[in-house]
């Protein structure tokens, strides 16, 4: 596809841009997590069908589908996620969430309207290129069980099937810029809840109990050691306690405590490592303070790594770098964050690619004098799920709309 053509296709963008950031603001100010989706996938389905698109609502729960018919040639499949975080939000934006303890801490808010900027974009220039393009937008990403819900509910059989999918996330990383990985682009994820038994009693009478949350305490300093002293140093592995639930009162020993904790990784063999490892702790560690029983392990959900089909990313690559040169990189390690978004690639067989839209206010990294002040920036950027994260809406748009148009005409028939 020549510059020319490119350029043709993407002329309309700048013109859409105030329409979908009132759409963007709204989606960020009303958030909804996972499952409850309800407003979201109403805002979506109702431009899409403005749009003149065939919309499906209501596929795997409030995930909706769009469907660009446009001739013969490849069947594309453009994703954007919908959901959001339970966490307050402390970002102090104007359009900060109005709901209490929910945000758009993850920028999905950001997905939807690049996504729906993407329809647009394709829609109006129809008589550019030939073939089908099916936006999915879904629901529960973030408990990562949304994708495996769509394909349950038969999405492969009423839908066109894909030839590639393709897919981005919003990152902190300058805005303006892209990033990408070949091969491993994001971990795999198993999260567990350990269920510690001891016995209770008085607090001020210890040597009568088994104290579970000292049992918890020793097993949390434990799991630290799988990636320090198991894992090669040369292979990527992260463990994480993110909760520890135990106790009712300052003066009573309680006789259970709960772990929830998420193990990342990117290869099969480490993924079983880390895995034995953590039930081989947990057991000794109860068997070591005279649980009166096993600990319950319990494998509460798990996604796939995030794999880059290689001759895929090759073509959306060149696509990105004809428009933006060297704003387009290679990430220098894969994200220890996880997806489902393979989910949709594994399931169907189609090739997938997936890369990392730069939403960070570039302005810093512009004015920074060294190597050494441009780490220092990227230290102090709120991530991913942090209370004070939010991309900046320009040029994290524009960008985030044109680089799915470029994507999937580097597989349609451009005419």
């Amino acid at each position: 596809m020549s510059n020319v053509a490119t350029s043709n296709l993407l002329a309309q963008v700048p013109d859409l841009l105030p329409e979908l950031e009132d759409i963007y603001r709204d989606l960020h100010s009303h958030p909804e997590v996972s499952h409850e989706e309800e407003r979201t996938a109403g805002v979506v389905a109702a431009y899409l069908r403005d749009l003149g698109c065939e919309v499906t609502e209501g596929v795997g729960g409030f995930g909706v589908v769009g469907v660009i018919a446009n001739g013969a040639g490849p069947v594309v499949w453009l994703r954007a996620d919908m959901d959001a975080l339970p966490m307050q939000e402390k970002t102090g934006l104007s359009y900060a969430s109005k709901v209490s303890g929910v945000s758009h801490s993850c920028g999905h808010d950001m997905h939807v309207a690049c996504g729906l900027g993407a329809a647009a974009t394709l829609i109006s220039s129809r008589s550019g290129w030939s073939g089908t393009v099916v936006m999915i937008f879904q629901p529960a990403e973030e408990v990562v069980d949304g994708a495996k819900r769509m394909i349950a509910d038969n999405l492969f059989e009423r839908f066109p099937k894909p030839d590639v999918i393709l897919g981005q996330h919003v990152a902190p990383l300058p805005a303006g810029t892209i990033f990408y990985r070949h091969d491993a682009a994001m971990a795999a994820c198993d999260n567990y809840e350990i269920r510690l038994f001891g016995k209770g009693g008085h607090g001020s009478r210890p040597e009568t109990t088994i104290d579970p949350i000292v049992m918890a305490a020793s097993l949390v300093m434990r799991l630290q050691t799988i990636v320090a002293r198991e894992v090669p140093p040369n292979r990527a592995a992260v463990v994480t306690v993110g909760s520890i639930t135990a106790g009712t009162k300052d003066n009573i020993i309680g006789d259970e405590a709960v772990l929830r904790l998420t193990l990342r990784s990117f290869e099969p063999e480490v993924r079983k490592k880390i895995t034995a490892s953590m039930i081989r702790m947990a057991n000794a560690e109860a068997l070591a303070s005279g649980s009166p029983r096993e600990p319950e392990i319990i494998h509460t959900f798990q996604s796939p790594v995030v794999v880059n089909d290689e001759s895929t990313l090759l073509r959306v690559v060149t696509a990105f770098e004809a428009k933006w040169g060297e704003s387009v990189q290679e990430a220098l390690q894969p994200a220890t964050g996880s997806e489902d978004f393979n989910e949709f690639a594994d399931a169907s067989g189609a090739p997938s690619m997936y890369w990392f839209l730069g939403g960070a206010d570039p302005a810093p990294f512009l004015a920074a004098a060294d190597v050494v002040e441009m780490t220092r920036i990227f230290e102090g950027i709120p991530s991913n799920h942090a209370p004070e994260y939010a991309p900046v809406i320009e040029p994290t748009l524009q960008m985030g709309i044109e680089a799915l148009v470029l994507a999937g005409l580097a597989w349609l028939e451009v005419t």
